[in-house]
C-alpha cells in the first residue's frame, strides 16, 4: 500500500453504502419521469444566438426603407424581429393560402431564399402607388391582379438587392432566378419536416395598422456558415456612405482655425527687452516674405498689401508642410 493512505473503517464502509443505494432508488424511481431525447433532433440553437444574422437584418432594415419610398411617398420605419427556428410547417401553419411568395436562389450557399408579402399590403401599396391613401382596402381575393403582379415583381426585386447589400460584408451573396407564388400549397421552397430561419420584419405606416414582410432561409443553407452567424464582427470592409461622408466633410469644414500674417522675426536683446516701456520703438528688418499661419503652423508665403482700403495678403506660394 502507497505510503499515506488508510483504510475505511466499518462505520465509513456502512454510510458509503447506504449512499449508493438511496442514489440507486432515486434514478429508478424517477426514471418514468424523465424524456427521452435523442441527440442532433431536436437542437433548435444550433445557429448560436444569430449576432451576425441580426447585424443582417438591422442592415436590411436601413436599406429597405428606400424600397417603399416610390409607392408610399415616405420612407416607412422597419424594425426587425429576432430570428426563429421552426419547421417550414410549423411557419406555414401562420398563413392563409392566399399570400405572395417569392422563391429566389442563393447560388453561393447552394439553396434557395423565400420573401412572403401579405396580401393586404401588396393592395395597400398598389393603392398609394396609383396616387391612392395609404390605406387597407380589404377584400376577399384569392390571386393577384396583373396591377399587383407587376408591383409584387418591382418591391420583391428592390429588396433582394437590399438584402444583397446587408449580407455583403459578412457573405457575398445574390439572390437570382425568382419565382412567384400565390397559393401556399404549391410553393416549392423545402420539405415542411425541414427547418427554416424565418426572419419577420414590421413596416409602420403612417394612418395605418404596421405590415408585415418575412424572409425565410432553410437551416441547412445556412449550418456551413453558422461560425460568421455567430460572430459578434462581420468584416474589416466598411461600405461607402456618401450621405455619412458629406456630413463628415461639412462637419470638419466648420472647425475655427487662427490665421496670422507674419511680417518678421526681429532678435531683440533680454536687456533690451527687459527695459521697454510705454511709447518706445523696436526697430525691425521686414521680411520681403511675409508667411500666412495657420493654427500657428506656416502654410503660404504672402505679399503684404491692401484690398478696398483694409489690409491683406496676396498668397505667393503655397509652402510644403
Amino acid at each position: 500500500m502507497a505510503k499515506g493512505t488508510r483504510k475505511l473503517n466499518s462505520n465509513e464502509v456502512a454510510a458509503l453504502v447506504d449512499g449508493l443505494l438511496d442514489m440507486e432508488n432515486d434514478s429508478l424511481g424517477g426514471a418514468e419521469d424523465l424524456p427521452v431525447f435523442k441527440f442532433g433532433s431536436d437542437n433548435l440553437s444550433v445557429m448560436g444566438d444569430y449576432h451576425g444574422l441580426r447585424m443582417v437584418n438591422e442592415r436590411f432594415c436601413r436599406l429597405a426603407r428606400a424600397v417603399f419610398l416610390p409607392f408610399l411617398r415616405m420612407q416607412p420605419r422597419i424594425s426587425a424581429f429576432p430570428p426563429e427556428v421552426k419547421t417550414f410547417a410549423e411557419y406555414c401553419d401562420g398563413l392563409e393560402n392566399f399570400v405572395s411568395l417569392t422563391t429566389s436562389r442563393m447560388d453561393e450557399l447552394r439553396s434557395t431564399q423565400l420573401t412572403m408579402l401579405p396580401p393586404d399590403f401588396v393592395s395597400l401599396l398598389t393603392n398609394a402607388y396609383y396616387g391612392g391613401n395609404i390605406v387597407y382596402l380589404g377584400s376577399n381575393r384569392t390571386e393577384f391582379t396583373a396591377t399587383e403582379n407587376r408591383l409584387i415583381h418591382l418591391v420583391t426585386d428592390g429588396l433582394l438587392r437590399a438584402l444583397e447589400a446587408a449580407w455583403r460584408d459578412l457573405l457575398p451573396l445574390q439572390f437570382t432566378h425568382p419565382l412567384h407564388e400565390d397559393n401556399l400549397q404549391f410553393a416549392t421552397f423545402i420539405g415542411g419536416e425541414e427547418k427554416v430561419i424565418a426572419c419577420s420584419f414590421i413596416v409602420q405606416l403612417p394612418d395605418a395598422d404596421p405590415a408585415t414582410l418575412d424572409l425565410i432561409y432553410p437551416l441547412q443553407a445556412l449550418k456551413p456558415i453558422a461560425a460568421q452567424l455567430r460572430s459578434r464582427t462581420q468584416s474589416d470592409l466598411v461600405a461607402d456612405d456618401l450621405r455619412w461622408r458629406a456630413n463628415l466633410e461639412k462637419a470638419v469644414l466648420q472647425v475655427p482655425l487662427t490665421v496670422t500674417g507674419r511680417l518678421a522675426e526681429p532678435d531683440v536683446a533680454l536687456s533690451l527687452l527687459t527695459s521697454l516701456r510705454k511709447g518706445q520703438i523696436v526697430p525691425v528688418d521686414l521680411s520681403p516674405r511675409a508667411q500666412l499661419l495657420v493654427a500657428g503652423k506656416p502654410l503660404f508665403d504672402a505679399e503684404p498689401g491692401a484690398l478696398h482700403g483694409r489690409a491683406a495678403f496676396s498668397l505667393t506660394r503655397k509652402l510644403q508642410g
